[in-house]
């Protein structure tokens, strides 16, 4: 191929046009441009532009019983749509998946709005054009007058809603996480909807890992006081009195906590783990709304 080659790299794949479900061993090899996954006698090639869809993790039901940690490419061809399910046990897929992501979306035109919301309270911003960048673990909005980026492990909340952006009302994307110190909403669009629906994938990547966390949790009330009061600098030291109980009963919660996951203690400092963050940002929304 004539285009500059991103990742080559050998591992086990799955394609759902094969006479033969059972994954094999082959080259993976992808550019600006394409995705080509080839064997000793057999190439398949997909056009990025015809990529709608990346999952990590989930595998079609055909090929579950075949696969452990997976990356999946769903993609359109003129007989319809299929799938191709790469293996993802290795280093190499592990950083593939960035690279995937980039050289799908790195540089595609968004309209913005951010913040469209600090906390629970709603501002005036209004939807402005910009390009996104994606870079490992994070995505990048760049030509807006304030630029600002999204680290993934920040992301609390996602949710498709209508919005009207410039003068249309259209599909847009809400993320909510930690910036700075406060919680914001961003809100973003983008004109293709197989993009704008890449773009929701990349920034679930680790949500949806971290919201299977958070739901399986169960916490009381008072736990949640503790969580609010730890997000807002609240130390093991005087935890106690910004709860209004005994030091016995504080060390007690805390202990609690972090048996949970739902808090980090590293000696110095407390600090709320991805799930536990996840919980106070709800908490947060419920309570300025």
């Amino acid at each position: 191929m004539s285009e500059t080659v991103i990742a080559d790299f050998v591992a086990r794949f799955g394609l759902d046009t094969a006479e033969d479900p059972e994954p094999v061993r082959g080259r993976i090899v992808l550019s600006q441009k394409r995705l080509v996954l080839a064997t000793g006698g057999s190439k398949t090639t997909i056009p990025l532009a015809a990529v709608f869809d990346v999952s990590v993790g989930h595998v079609p039901d055909e090929l579950e019983s075949f696969f452990n940690d997976t990356l999946t490419v769903a993609y359109e061809r003129d007989d319809g749509r299929h799938t191709a399910v790469i293996e993802a046990g290795t280093e190499e897929v592990g950083q593939f998946k960035t690279l995937l992501f980039k050289a799908m979306l790195s540089g595609t035109p968004v309209r913005v709005k951010h913040p469209a919301r600090v906390g629970g309270r709603v501002t005036d911003g209004e939807f402005e054009a910009g390009k996104i960048r994606i870079q490992p673990g994070r995505g990048e909005f760049c030509g807006v007058s304030e630029p600002f980026k999204v680290e993934l492990s920040a992301v609390t909340y996602f949710q498709k809603q209508r919005r009207e952006v410039g003068g249309d009302e259209r599909t847009i994307v809400a993320i909510r996480h930690a910036s700075e110190g406060q919680t914001v909403t961003s809100e973003f669009a983008v004109a293709s909807k197989h993009k704008l629906n890449l773009l929701g994938r990349y920034f679930r990547l680790e949500y949806s890992e971290v919201a299977k966390e958070a739901e399986r949790v169960d916490t009381s009330e008072r736990e949640m006081e503790a969580l609010v009061a730890i997000y807002s600098g609240a130390s093991s030291g005087n935890l106690a009195g910004a709860l209004g109980i005994d030091a016995g009963s504080a060390a007690m919660l805390l202990s609690d906590l972090e048996e949970k996951d739902l808090v980090d203690d590293d000696g110095e400092r407390l600090s709320l783990s991805p799930a536990g963050k996840m919980l106070v940002s709800d908490r947060i929304e419920k309570v300025n709304t």
